[in-house]
């Protein structure tokens, strides 16, 4: 429960700091004295978005604090899974700079808004007048219904499922999209793999072995013919070098022991006789060897044809090159059959996921119909007790084809207050007054089952007055004895069942406005009931009247 709040520069509040106590309270003030900022300065630590124009003093920062009792509401596990200092009294802090940059705290540890609002989901529920407005809404139906079914942690479990569900629905709907497009391009790819894999390439350097040898085979004649005469001129002609080299060598041979020098000159000249032969020898050879083949060149130059062709096909100039794309195209052969396999593994995931999520939502169903009739039964009670003892209430039930976000449920509110009438939707047939009792009454039935810590509402009594606004005051009564429950209210019929009252007031000074807000002793609640209860001048009956409604 709200145990304490300290407001600092937020709107028309300077500094305020009041306690609050367990049970029923209100809050009652003038229209524009500041009831409504108290709540939107609680909803900042609640976890709600803020901007520098609640500043009072747009130089200084705005803080606001709230002090609550956590004990037995089994929040230890929200404390430790977010490695947070647990304690039975938990502050929550915000402060909002100048700049407009905000800060929250837990127990002062700086935490995220995510998870402010997380705690504050936990421990507040503040029913506005917008509320009573989306009770006509089919998702605030559902989720009123669940509140009371129980379902809230089934919900949560089949909400995590259902978005991963999505998720994956999402990946496979761009893997088929992806697989068209890529199964558009197989044939293409296999046909540049088929054609790169037909010519064989016998090594990497193919293409140079083959050009070298086509220049070969294509200059044969010239180079027999070069050949030839070099042989000639080297030992097949009487006066070739060779034979010239012999007679050198010959006419050497006399003198060889007269001079050492000359022995070794000769030595020489035999040395490159014996060079020459063999040069003889291999140009013959060479000669024999190098044959016109006009098959083999058109062979040759057939296959060198194909390789430019597919160079030139596909823009590189080299083997090498060609090895490499050949290669890449498998690789994108391969990238689809991979993606098949993707499409087919995450289609079984996708069906075990779907059957999951069809299991947890027929449970959740279940919960929701069997709490149908005890909703209608128990709400229709409430209504008696607040003047609408003719009223109808009917909670119209179907299934969806597919799986929601929510489930498969699609439920709406009939509702009628007059006996008799047709049943129709809550927004065509129910006025404010109506609306406010009717909202009234869920929530009575919801916080009986989920004991929140603290129950808001923020003007409940549109629409209501006189004795029945003296039955909705005896239900926040009943409330408060399970938690506790603090009204704004306009009413002195509903301010007179409270346990505490707290009463908002304003103060000008000069050119400035500010709001205040204190605790009523019991003779400051007979004078305030009785303002409520006269028009400008609180005569003595209104004094009275006061005090019955007190019990005084």
């Amino acid at each position: 429960m709200l145990l304490h709040l300290r407001i600092e520069n937020y709107a028309l509040i300077q500094n305020l700091s009041i306690d609050f106590s367990k049970g029923f309270s209100v809050i009652t003030g003038e229209t524009g004295a500041g009831k409504s900022i108290l709540l939107g300065a609680l909803s900042l630590i609640l976890g709600q978005r803020a901007d520098t124009f609640v500043l009072l003093d747009k130089s200084k920062k705005c803080y606001v604090e709230g002090a609550f009792s956590i004990q037995n509401y089994g929040l230890h596990d929200f404390f430790e899974k977010n490695n947070l200092d647990y304690d039975d009294i938990a502050l929550l802090r915000r402060e909002i700079n100048p700049a407009g940059k905000s800060r929250a705290f837990i127990n002062d540890t700086p935490v995220n808004l995510n998870l402010l609002k997380e705690i504050g989901d936990k421990l507040v529920d503040i029913h506005s007048q917008h509320k009573t407005i989306a009770l006509n809404d089919f998702s605030f139906q559902l989720a009123l219904v669940d509140n009371f079914a129980g379902n809230q942690q089934i919900i949560k479990e089949y909400k995590s499922k259902y978005y991963i569900y999505c998720s994956k629905n999402n990946k496979l709907k761009e893997l088929l999209e992806k697989e068209q497009q890529l199964k558009s391009d197989q044939n293409y790819y296999q046909f540049l793999v088929d054609e790169l894999e037909d010519v064989h390439f016998q090594n990497e350097n193919e293409q140079e072995e083959l050009e070298s040898e086509l220049k070969i085979l294509t200059n044969s004649e010239s180079i027999k013919s070069n050949l030839f005469l070099a042989n000639v001129g080297l030992s097949e002609s009487d006066n070739s070098l060779l034979n010239r080299l012999s007679e050198l060598i010959c006419l050497l041979d006399p003198i060889l022991n007269i001079h050492a020098d000359i022995k070794n000159i000769s030595e020489r000249l035999k040395s490159c006789q014996i060079e020459l032969n063999d040069v003889a020898s291999e140009i013959d050879h060479l000669q024999n060897k190098i044959i016109y083949d006009p098959l083999k060149i058109e062979a040759i130059s057939n296959r060198l044809d194909s390789i430019y062709r597919l160079e030139q096909k596909h823009r590189v100039t080299t083997i090498i090159e060609l090895i490499h794309l050949k290669n890449s195209f498998i690789d994108k052969l391969s990238a689809i059959s991979s993606t098949d396999k993707q499409i087919s593994e995450l289609q079984l995931d996708i069906q075990l996921q779907k059957e999951a999520l069809i299991k947890l939502s027929q449970q959740i169903s279940e919960n929701r119909k069997n709490a149908f009739s005890e909703i209608e039964k128990e709400l229709l009670k409430i209504l008696a007790q607040v003047g609408m003892p003719n009223a109808q209430f009917k909670i119209e039930h179907s299934i969806t084809k597919d799986l929601t976000s929510d489930g498969v449920d699609i439920i709406r509110f009939l509702f009628n207050a007059n006996r008799g009438g047709q049943v129709s939707e809550i927004s065509r047939i129910a006025s404010g007054g109506e609306l406010s009792r009717l909202m009234l009454g869920l929530k009575s039935l919801i916080t009986q089952r989920n004991l929140l810590p603290t129950v808001i509402f923020d003007e409940i009594d549109i629409g209501v007055s006189g004795d029945i606004a003296g039955k909705v005051g005896n239900i926040l009564q009943n409330m408060g004895n399970n938690m506790q429950v603090i009204a704004i209210t306009h009413l002195p019929q509903i301010a007179g069942k409270s346990s505490s009252h707290y009463f908002v007031y304003k103060e000008i000074k000069g050119n400035t406005t500010t709001s205040f807000i204190k605790l009523l002793n019991p003779e400051e609640r007979i004078t305030e009931i009785a303002k409520m209860l006269s028009n400008e001048t609180v005569t003595s009956a209104a004094v009275e009247t006061a005090k019955e409604l007190l019990n005084y």
